[in-house]
């Protein structure tokens, strides 16, 4: 029998620690479509950490 963890998802806030950046920073890249992919539950913007992840991961090879 295999048993699946809920997927734990990113506030904005939680996205800004490990980013470091402000939380209006990532209000600013959702609104320019530049920063990571969020979704919303209801009117709250929620990010999965691996795409969040990935996305810094894909920002560290362009510099």
């Amino acid at each position: 029998m295999t048993t699946t963890q809920p997927l734990t998802l990113w506030t904005v806030e939680d996205v800004s620690t490990y980013l470091g950046v402000p939380v209006q920073t990532l209000y600013t890249w959702r609104k320019r479509r530049i920063g990571p992919p969020a979704g919303r539950v209801g009117r709250h913007l929620r990010y999965d950490p691996d795409v969040v992840r990935a996305w810094f991961a894909d920002q560290s090879k362009a510099a």
